[in-house]
């Protein structure tokens, strides 16, 4: 795996909202944090479309720079 990875939603279970989406059908991110080899990120708006599939350093990175910016 790279650090980021097309894969099929809908096989895919355990989907959580970020807690930082407001209750408005906006744009929200959805992940699932127990996944044992990676971590799925998916628009709310499409379930059934694809998810982006990132490496737990790329995601670790990830978030360390949103909590920097």
């Amino acid at each position: 795996m790279t650090d980021r990875t097309i894969v099929d939603a809908r096989t895919l279970r355990g989907w959580r909202k970020s807690s930082y989406s407001g209750s408005e059908a906006g744009s929200c991110l959805e992940v699932i944090d127990t996944h044992p080899a990676a971590v799925p990120v998916r628009d709310s708006k499409t379930p059934h479309g694809p998810a982006v599939l990132f490496s737990s350093a790329a995601w670790a990175a990830f978030l360390d720079a949103l909590k920097q910016s």
